[in-house]
């Protein structure tokens, strides 16, 4: 049965939502901002994540919605909800978490972080010197920079960059030239700090911190002389950030790029977050200039960008409110000192990150740069970040005379404007920079070194699940593979050639590609499963990654159960399966992980009669990996390290009883509470593989 006619078998009963399974992963998160047993300002940490996950979620996901909705979309998703159902529970939900997460901020992590000494010092608490400082500080570094803006018919009502801090002013008086608008628009340039320290003397605590909301409150009647301040109100648009490309119309994808980027700052609005004291009639103005509804509006008890206190634990010195210090390991065949070259052509070599070092790979690189026997370097780079000496390696390469050449994603979502300026800089040194297959993002992680040894030439390959970016490998869980397996080399070197030039795809020995057979494979391995469990033999299925949505590889592990395998699944965010359904499901289990890292790894196990195959990849199991990117799944050919992938990237999760949540056939999601021995994944592996 083909694809189009598997997914008619859908019954919208089995099926959960994606944007309100992705809502209730917030509320995972907002749960470790609400845990006592997580260091104090780590549970700011959280509190400011969610707010950021919820930022990329209106700027995307809501946004698809209201541009659906705006063109008159009726159509009814697999889990049976209209477009506009979706939308009314989707802002049902948010506007509970924000009241859980302002909640959570005033009336436990505040008083808290008062009590070690680190105080936000209201503004209607500030004492004669404070005021003093303050003002003075306002003189000097705030008002020179502001531009605050009378609302008239020479001065329009402001175009507003996405999430940036506003206030709204009401005013009453006439000004020098006779005019009365009743209203003003203040803007807070992003170059003003949005959290400003005092000096300890005037505070008497180690960490005293005002906001510059506050601090703008405090003094905005200075901006207006002569009139009446009758209220200053903080705002902020959130708009639609998703980058639109007409495949058709698209020369130079890089140059069409940087103007689209131009506009990100000013798309469509989709979210209004005012202070909770805004009038009701300044909060219907902004609504009409931005083109929103009541459903859209949402009132916050406190600053209305908490982001910014993300900064606050980076800032502050108490190492015993924070995670301890952690240095991940180095596996054992790689020492120091060893010969990187040598010590992959013996063996296959797991990295398990970030609980071991993400630095053999930049050696790698670094060597490879280096050695006169390095021929040629190929490289998929998806998200690497503006500072990656990673690039600098390749770079140096180029400049050495190596064949360089970089496959790099232009449109990876927030990453466009650094992977641009990357793209500029490594073709100013003579690096080849493709940007991969248009209409397909380049998702897969490969890195390939040509190296000329005894009058051959041999291919050194790392695989990855996650980003070749430093900064990342140290707080996400992945795996790389480092290989000199001449299939799995010609299998990678396959792979670039269809990214860099035109052909037909090749049979793959080893690797499966999407978006040609690694959707196909995943299902037959499940179906191969299920005829395993029908003649009667032990059939089991674990796999974990951050998201399962697609239909039909839903259906096929729906058939499994019924077919008696036992399937495991470790799903970081959105699922849209349903487990523990009788006659339907009741041989899954689904469990999230959420801790001091972020889950990040794809690792795929099926039984197999015993062979117990396993696929690493960077391809979750939803459409867009399967049918609109390019990415890899590799198998562990050594059954070494086939035997730690499954020891610590799933058995470990699997056990897992205090930072993991089982979820329920209803969508809801119940943590798991330790009974006898405590055990967390997280924890294990930083014990087992974090350096001595």
């Amino acid at each position: 049965m083909n694809r189009s006619s598997r997914l008619l078998e859908i019954d919208p009963v089995q099926f959960i939502n994606r944007e309100l399974s992705l809502l209730r992963f917030q509320r995972r998160v907002l749960s470790q901002a609400a845990d006592p047993s997580v260091p104090l300002l780590e549970r700011l940490r959280f509190l400011c994540i969610v707010s950021s996950n919820l930022d990329e979620f209106f700027e995307i996901r809501v946004s698809g919605i209201k541009e659906q909705i705006r063109l008159g979309s009726h159509r009814v998703a697999s889990d049976g909800l209209t477009t506009q159902e979706l939308f009314l529970r989707v802002s049902r939900a948010v506007h509970d978490i924000i009241s859980e997460q302002y909640a959570l901020l005033n009336d436990s992590i505040l008083p808290a972080l008062a009590r070690e000494g680190i105080v936000f010092i209201r503004r209607g608490t500030w004492s004669p010197e404070q005021q003093a400082w303050i003002h003075d500080y306002f003189l000097n570094h705030v008002m020179p920079v502001l531009t605050p803006i009378g609302l008239d018919p020479a001065h329009p009502f402001p175009r507003v960059l996405n999430k940036s801090l506003n206030f709204a002013v009401e005013l009453e008086g006439l000004d020098a030239f006779g005019r009365d608008s009743g209203a003003a628009i203040v803007q807070a340039p992003r170059a003003l700090p949005r959290v400003i320290q005092l000096p300890k003397e005037i505070t008497g605590v180690d960490h005293g911190f005002v906001f510059l909301s506050s601090v703008l409150h405090a003094h905005v009647g200075e901006l207006f002389s002569g009139m009446n301040v009758l209220g200053c109100y903080q705002f902020r648009v959130t708009r639609n950030s998703d980058l639109f490309v007409d495949e058709e119309e698209v020369k130079d994808l890089r140059a069409t790029l940087k103007g689209e980027l131009q506009q990100r700052h000013f798309g469509d609005g989709v979210r209004l977050e005012v202070a909770d004291n805004c009038s009701e009639r300044m909060g219907e103005f902004l609504m009409q200039q931005f083109n929103l509804s009541p459903s859209d509006l949402y009132r916050t008890p406190g600053i209305v960008n908490l982001v910014r206190l993300m900064q606050i634990p980076d800032r502050v010195d108490r190492p015993d409110l924070k995670f301890p210090p952690f240095v991940p390991g180095r596996p054992k065949a790689l020492d120091q000192r060893c010969d990187l070259f040598e010590a992959i052509r013996k063996q296959d070599i797991l990295l398990h990150h970030p609980f071991q070092s993400f630095e053999p790979v930049i050696n790698l690189i670094e060597a490879a740069a280096e050695d006169p026997q390095v021929l040629a370097i190929k490289m998929t780079v998806y998200r690497t970040g503006t500072d990656s000496v990673l690039m600098q390696h390749l770079m140096r390469a180029a400049q050495k005379g190596k064949e360089v050449t970089v496959v790099l994603e232009l449109m990876a979502r927030f990453d466009e404007e650094a992977n641009i300026a990357w793209a500029a800089k490594l073709e100013d040194v003579g690096v080849h920079v493709v940007y991969g297959v248009f209409g397909y993002k380049t998702h897969a992680k490969l890195l390939m070194l040509v190296r000329r040894e005894d009058d051959r030439l041999r291919r050194y390959v790392h695989l990855g699940t996650g980003n070749y970016h430093p900064g990342t490998t140290r707080f996400y869980t992945d795996f790389g593979l480092l290989t000199a397996n001449e299939e799995m080399g010609a299998d990678v070197a396959e792979i670039f050639k269809q990214l860099t030039g035109l052909g037909t795809a090749s049979t793959l020995k080893h690797l499966w590609q999407a978006p040609f057979t690694l959707q196909p494979n995943v299902v037959k391995a499940i179906q191969a499963e299920a005829a395993i469990a029908t003649a009667g033999r032990p059939a089991r299925i674990m796999a974990k990654m951050n998201a399962l949505l697609e239909p039909e590889t839903i259906l096929a592990l729906y058939e499994a159960s019924k077919a008696g395998v036992q399937i495991d699944l470790i799903v970081r965010g959105p699922c849209a399966l349903r487990p523990g359904v009788p006659g339907l499901s009741e041989n899954i289990r689904v469990r999230s992980i959420v801790g001091r890292f972020l889950e990040h790894h794809r690792i795929f196990h099926f039984h197999a009669d015993g062979e117990d195959n396993v696929y690493l990849s960077s391809a979750d199991w939803m459409d867009r990996n399967f049918f609109r990117r390019i990415e890899v799944a590799f198998p562990i050919l050594d059954s070494k390290v086939k035997r730690r992938v499954i020891k610590e990237g799933l058995r470990p999760y699997i056990g897992d009883n205090c930072q993991a949540w089982e979820m329920l056939p209803d969508g809801n999601y119940r943590r798991r509470t330790p009974r006898g021995t405590r055990r967390s994944a997280q924890t294990i592996l930083m014990q087992e593989l974090g350096a001595r």
